[in-house]
């Protein structure tokens, strides 16, 4: 059994990756105020001290702690190690992404040093986003100076503020809005908090600064800076206590997203999960990259480097070196791929003057585009767009540096025939590809049994409303239409999803789909894997026919990418296909409603 510890953003992201298991759990916070998505998860609230969380430990069968909680929980920490080193438990802490110390913050070591800083910087109005636990911290400073503090808009906020003795009229409630919904930060926009300042009083009364504590991303942390320097502000900055998590003591991980959760508990508690997560051949790339990189510029070779993914968060990955490379191998999911097991290869060098900037090179077994419609320039290898910028970004994390960068695959030849690259232009090797960075298990009977346990979810906590996207960039679009959607992945199994949606008594589904699954589904293929089905032009002839392209045969001849139709047919031909799509959707989901959406990403 595992047992996270929450109460925040990474808490409820937490329980998230958990559900993702169909497997029971136990779900901790101190209050209740907090609204979690629970089907699976059990829910515990109350404070633990150390005897209670060992004799609860030993109770439930206790075999992972994951410790989701706020980054200033700092004796809920402390106890979390004891109770981890005492029951010889793995530890998972779940931190915070957050942003680098800069000059234009005055960062303070604690609440006694910003109060010393605040006074040595002639501060005599005071804007507190430090919650309510802080009054008490902060009363040296609020007793002889105006001081407001900004707390949450609930009953045991106001008892707390009141037993410290600070005044109700200078109390600023805000709807607890951040405990119902995906984003804490929600409360801490910029918009907010610039309205919140200058409709505190006349313009004579306004705060001279504000002070926040360094609470992460997530926490609305820059949010709240960027609100003040708006304002002209002095910002003070409380910074977070020091994690004291001892990796080398514990058989424990640290992670700062849900990817690296997942990893960590699939490598903690291999059972836990019915399917493991793998690496895409971007992130083998890039950690390879920054491998070269490092030995390039100190002559190091490290066994393990960090690697940061499209959504923010660092991961770990292990790297080798032979041969005057660095190679990371593409390790193992449950999905298969031709890739699994090979090793991605980077080789990296000063680029000889007057050369500027990163220039990829193809190396062995890597593609070479030779078609344009890949986002990539005809020529170049084939890397993809967004392992491109995840591999800049980490070299110039390391070097301002020009740089020739030659990326390499074992068997990349022999392994690309057993993939389409020939079909879009891609010759004499792989792509290097990924979008996340991760790659979920799409191809096999536990997927499918992965989205019935989703959809499971969203109607046990009351959804009447799903949405359905293939991957990332199909629920970006969903999202940035209707914000509050809940978004299920169903990879390649549309018809699937569909009919588990529709045994479950979904009224409403929105189906985003990119263009190039769409003109499979208008064919009729409910699954619509590349290894299944391909494009079909003579198809898609017919349904521009209709649309009233007459001479659509030479216009679709040249074609290898779906995505070439939006600059090659009409509006008409959409509205037919997305005609289609709705046709054979509705073998599987027959009534309610269907809102089939093509989406447009370039």
């Amino acid at each position: 059994m595992l047992l996270i510890f929450g109460g925040t953003t990474e808490g409820r992201s937490a329980a998230a990756v958990c559900e993702e298991a169909g497997k029971p759990f136990f779900y901790a916070t101190r209050g209740s105020e907090q609204a979690v998505e629970l089907a699976n998860g059990q829910r515990l609230t109350g404070a633990m001290d150390v005897p209670a969380i060992l004799t609860f430990c030993r109770e439930h069968a206790i075999r992972l702690i994951v410790d989701a909680a706020h980054p200033f929980a700092e004796q809920l920490h402390r106890n979390l190690l004891r109770v981890a080193e005492e029951l010889k438990l793995p530890l998972v802490r779940y931190d915070r992404i957050y942003p680098p110390h800069t000059s234009d913050i005055i960062w303070c070591r604690d609440y006694d040093d910003a109060i010393a800083r605040m006074e040595a910087e002639g501060i005599e109005r005071l804007l507190a986003l430090t919650g309510v636990q802080t009054i008490g911290r902060l009363r040296p400073f609020w007793q002889k100076h105006e001081c407001w503090f900004r707390i949450l808009d609930r009953d045991s906020s106001r008892a707390i503020a009141a037993r410290e003795g600070f005044p109700k009229e200078r109390l600023i409630e805000i709807k607890d809005e951040r405990l119902k919904i995906k984003d804490e930060a929600s409360q801490s926009s910029p918009s907010h908090l610039s309205s919140l300042i200058s409709n505190l009083s006349s313009p004579a009364l306004l705060p001279d600064a504000i002070i926040t504590k360094e609470s992460g991303i997530s926490g609305g942390f820059m949010e709240k800076v960027e609100a003040a320097k708006a304002a002209g502000l002095k910002i003070f900055a409380v910074e977070r206590p020091p994690l004291n998590f001892n990796l080398s003591s514990l058989n424990s991980q640290l992670v700062n997203g849900p990817h690296g959760l997942r990893r960590a508990i699939e490598a903690l508690l291999p059972d836990f999960f019915p399917l493991h997560t793998g690496l895409t051949t971007g992130t083998c790339a890039t950690a390879a990259v920054v491998a070269a990189t490092l030995q390039l510029l100190t002559g190091e070779q490290p066994s393990a480097v960090p690697v940061t993914l499209s959504n923010g968060e660092t991961i770990t990955v292990p790297v080798s070196f032979a041969d005057g490379n660095a190679f990371c191998v593409k390790d193992f999911s449950d999905d298969p791929d031709v890739t699994r097991g090979c090793r991605i290869m980077a080789k990296v060098a000063f680029a000889q003057p007057p050369a500027s900037g990163i220039r990829f090179l193809q190396g062995e077994g890597v593609g070479r585009v030779t078609l344009p419609g890949l986002g990539i320039p005809v020529g170049e290898p084939a890397i993809n767009p967004t392992p491109r910028r995840c591999i800049t970004e980490a070299i110039r994390a390391l070097t301002d540096a020009a740089l020739d960068v030659t990326i390499s695959v074992e068997n990349g030849r022999e392994l690309a025939e057993r993939t389409f690259n020939s079909r879009v232009g891609v010759v004499d090797g792989i792509s290097i590809i990924g979008t996340t960075g991760i790659v979920k298990p799409l191809s096999n009977d536990a997927f499918v049994e992965s989205i019935g346990r989703e959809l499971q979810v969203a109607r046990a906590i009351g959804c009447d409303c799903i949405g359905l996207a293939s991957g990332k960039k199909g629920e970006e679009a969903l999202l940035s239409a209707e914000p509050t959607l809940r978004v299920i992945h169903y990879g390649n199994f549309i018809g699937a999803a569909l009919t588990r949606a529709y045994q479950l008594g979904f009224r409403r589904v929105v189906l985003g789909i990119m263009l190039g699954k769409a003109v499979k589904l208008a064919e009729g293929h409910l699954d619509t894997h590349s290894h299944k089905v391909l494009m079909n032009k003579a198809f898609l002839a017919d349904v521009a026919r209709q649309a009233g392209v007459s001479d659509a045969e030479p216009i679709l001849d040249g074609i290898t990418m779906a995505r070439e139709l939006w600059a090659l047919m009409p509006p008409a031909f959409f509205t037919r296909l997305q005609a289609l799509c709705t046709e054979h959707c509705r073998t599987v989901f027959p009534d309610g409603e269907l809102d089939i959406r093509i989406i447009q990403h370039e």
